[in-house]
Parts: structure tokens; C-alpha cells; sequence
């Protein structure tokens, strides 16, 4: 049976002030595909906060990351050997308060608001296309989200 890979991703969100909600999206490093920030779990950090990491190192995203899991998805992650690994990744919602104009990985990946519509027809990823139109109608109505919302 082959092996899973286990990965965490941040879906980082704002509302802007005329209510409209977005999400933030990065390329890809190498295909150049737009995702959202994701990398594998660390040793001794909770999965959300590896989840907090990776928006911070990938997109320079800083906010609130909740918790709970907002969605799983699965996708082939092509290995340096060339070999490729099914990797399921556990989506964290993510409050964007800033976005810093200097990050770490400013000059390998490029990040773009999109709506959720939008980013769902930019992704390969059918579960994850279904997951961001999930959130195209009413985002905070979704119970995840809406219990991360009255926390933070």
C-alpha cells in the first residue's frame, strides 16, 4: 500500500471594508500553480501553528489561524528523486491582519487575492476547488469559520 504524505495548509481570508471576502493565494514553486500555503507537519508544533508558519514564510501573512480543520485535500507531490507521493493536506482558516512586504519567500513565489470562485477555477485540485466554493456564499456562516470568528 503506498505511503500518505500528511501536509498542513493556512487558507488565509480577509473581509475587505465593503464586506467582500477573499482569499490569499500563492504560486507553486516550481510548476507555478497557484495554492494556498501548505507544507509539511514539524516536530513539536501543533498543526495549526506549522499551518501559521508556512503563511508567514510562503505568502508573508500574519493574523488569527483557527484551530480546527476547515477541509481536507489531496494531491500528487512530485519528489526530488522524481518519484511523486499522494499527500493529503488538513486546511487551517487563517484571519489575515497584515501582509509583510518583505518575507522569506518573496522571490520564489508570487500571491494574489482572489474570491473564492476565482481561486477555485486557478486550482488543480478538485477537493480544494470545492472546498474555496464552499466559501463563495456567506463565508461566515460556515461552522468552522463562524466559531473561529467569535475566538479571535
Amino acid at each position: 500500500m503506498p505511503e500518505v504524505g500528511k501536509q498542513i495548509a493556512a487558507l488565509p481570508m480577509r473581509w475587505k471594508k465593503d464586506g467582500t471576502f477573499q482569499v490569499l493565494m500563492v504560486t507553486s514553486r516550481e510548476t507555478r500553480r497557484w495554492i494556498m500555503p501548505k507544507g509539511w507537519t514539524m516536530d513539536g508544533k501543533k498543526p495549526w501553528a506549522a499551518a501559521e508558519i508556512e503563511a508567514l514564510e510562503e505568502a508573508g501573512a500574519i493574523g488569527y489561524i483557527g484551530q480546527e480543520v476547515i477541509g481536507t485535500y489531496t494531491y500528487k507531490k512530485k519528489l526530488a528523486d522524481g518519484t511523486s507521493l499522494k499527500c493529503e493536506v488538513d486546511v487551517y482558516p487563517m484571519v489575515v491582519e497584515t501582509l509583510k512586504r518583505t518575507w522569506k519567500e518573496r522571490h520564489q513565489r508570487k500571491r494574489r487575492w482572489f474570491s473564492p470562485k476565482s481561486a477555485a477555477k486557478r486550482v488543480s485540485e478538485p477537493k480544494l476547488a470545492k472546498l474555496l466554493k464552499s466559501l463563495a456564499k456567506k463565508p461566515s456562516q460556515q461552522p468552522v469559520i463562524r466559531e473561529f470568528l467569535k475566538a479571535s
